[in-house]
């Protein structure tokens, strides 16, 4: 990728950066946990934000 393309990327995540393995890993950790006993059929965004300005698009 690019400079110019990672820039343009990472301008449009909230987080203000590209995500990375250890992110979809912490959310997979989480839901083989205990800590998630009372959640069902959830469905989890790892997308550093950026999918709440893509609502209607």
């Amino acid at each position: 990728m690019t400079e110019f393309k990672a820039a343009y990327v990472v301008a449009g995540v909230p987080v203000g950066r590209i995500g990375r393995p250890e992110d979809i890993a912490r959310a997979a950790l989480f839901f083989a946990s205990d800590g998630n006993d009372y959640f069902t059929g959830q469905l989890l965004y790892i997308c550093g934000g950026r999918s709440l300005f893509s609502v209607g698009l």
